[in-house]
């Protein structure tokens, strides 16, 4: 007992010992990575990530992910299929189904009648993809998107293939996408964090988002997801109480973060000083986020572009508008969640009213980096958790008819960053329910975003647990054919 009380205020013990004696030889490798030949003369390829140092020259700074949360069709967006028109109502054939697995919803179905999509399709632009009526401003910028027809998942239900997508596992308790690059490349303006969240919902049937799909996970929590919300207060509790002014705040973090800095050296604890960083972050964004949060500065020219739905806070238009003034102030990460795309049934009217939601916006906003020149330094994403199936859910009419989860292949695009412009990538079968050439897995996904940003997936990795993760798990290959 005295032993203890003894360690506890000289600030010795076992472990505080073994943590100092580390810094020396830590300096040391430290210096060698930096400059790997610095003691031996011989050139390391295999040297770890540090963070906020690229592994190559990167060709995006920052990423703009607008998530389709709910998994929109791509049988009705940007997978052009006209022989499920030919074959309505036929059965899909057992060699096309194979005993791939099914969700509960359509596995006791007693047919599987084939659909063809209720909208029409045009070609767009001197790429000549092929884009679902329903998104003609999305067509329009055909030549500015990389279309990818043959995205594939492991997960069938929602939350795990979301959950997939936006951690690299299924289950929970990961760092997000947008925690991982903040870890890996840091900010790029120090009165904004490095990765916020927008969230929006349109008027179809929506699946749940959740904080753990923007956590830090096990790296530091000032990695973690920012949410900005619609109401007065873009950032929750980000003022200062009533009766404290801004010097009394300065004041009162001063004083707390003396006493954070003698628990941080007694307790060798990193969360404190990431508390630390916190409270600092949330001093500097009071004036920082009242003025990106403000539209009222924006031409009329952008407020058209976007569409008049650009003007209501919380409406994806607004989020848009939002994200591109985030990203152009430096924020390495911002991630959209539009919620409502989920259609088991009644699919021609919800999805048509959830593509009016999106379409222009998202179109507009990579009009709006490219004519600001940002588009080449900007990685934009769109696309949902999983695709839906080419048969029909429950009742089959040409006007009204549902979809199930299709993990199998689905569509989404990419802009900016890099990506090579007006190109198609991938291919699905004639009835879109197999992968037929280049298929693109989530971890390759994951692992081209990171490449884009100037980072080997393979190096950017943290030890937990005793294991060291990585958004790429153990797999992932970067898709080189997409690269500018």
């Amino acid at each position: 007992m005295e032993k203890d009380i003894l360690e506890h205020r000289l600030g010795i013990n076992r472990r505080r010992f073994l943590s100092k004696l580390s810094l020396g030889l830590g300096s040391v490798a430290l210096g060698s990575l930096l400059v790997p030949d610095l003691f031996s003369g011989v050139k390391s390829d295999d040297a770890d990530f540090i963070p906020g140092i690229p592994n190559f020259a990167p060709k995006a700074k920052r990423v703009i992910y607008l998530f389709q949360d709910g998994a929109p069709s791509q049988l009705e967006s940007f997978d052009y299929k006209p022989k499920l028109r030919e074959m309505m109502g036929q059965e899909l054939p057992l060699s096309v189904r194979g005993n791939q697995i099914l969700t509960g919803m359509t596995a006791k179905q007693a047919s599987f009648p084939l659909v063809g999509s209720f909208y029409d399709f045009k070609q767009y632009g001197q790429s000549g993809a092929w884009v679902s009526d329903i998104f003609p401003h999305i067509g329009k910028i055909a030549d500015d998107i990389c279309i990818i027809r043959s995205i594939h998942t492991d997960a069938i239900n929602h939350d795990p293939a979301l959950t997939f997508f936006q951690t690299g596992a299924q289950q929970g308790n990961r760092p997000s996408m947008g925690s991982w690059v903040s870890y890996g490349l840091g900010s790029e303006n120090k009165n904004l964090p490095a990765f916020t969240v927008l969230l929006s919902k349109g008027k179809g049937n929506g699946q749940g988002v959740y904080s753990k799909l923007w956590s830090n996970g096990f790296l530091d929590s000032i990695h973690q997801g920012v949410q900005f919300s619609s109401s007065e207060d873009p950032v929750l509790y980000l003022n200062d109480p009533n009766g404290m002014d801004r010097v009394e705040r300065r004041k009162m973090l001063d004083k707390l973060a003396e006493l954070n800095d003698i628990s941080g050296k007694e307790f060798n604890d990193p969360e404190i000083n990431a508390k630390i960083q916190q409270y600092e972050m949330a001093y500097r964004m009071q004036t920082a986020v009242p003025e990106i949060t403000d539209i009222s500065k924006e031409p009329d020219d952008i407020i058209k572009l976007y569409g008049p739905d650009c003007l209501t806070p919380g409406t994806y238009a607004a989020n848009c508008l939002l994200a591109r003034k985030l990203s152009e102030n430096g924020v390495r990460f911002v991630q959209l969640y539009h919620q409502g795309w989920d259609q088991h049934g009644n699919l021609p009217i919800e999805m048509g009213g959830q593509a009016k939601d999106v379409d222009q916006a998202s179109a507009a906003l990579v009009t709006d980096l490219k004519q600001r020149g940002l588009l080449d330094e900007t990685l934009v994403i769109w696309g949902g958790e999983f695709g839906r199936t080419n048969f029909s859910q429950g009742k089959l009419s040409k006007e009204n008819y549902g979809r199930d989860h299709h993990p199998r292949c689905f569509s989404m695009w990419m802009a900016g960053g890099g990506i090579k412009p007006g190109i198609v990538y991938g291919e699905s079968d004639e009835l879109g329910y197999n992968i037929v050439s280049n298929p693109v897995h989530v971890h390759d996904f994951h692992a081209t975003v990171l490449n884009q940003l100037g980072i080997d997936h393979t190096k950017l990795t943290y030890k937990s647990l005793g294991r060291r993760y990585r958004l790429t798990d153990v797999a992932g290959n970067v898709v080189r054919d997409i690269i500018s």
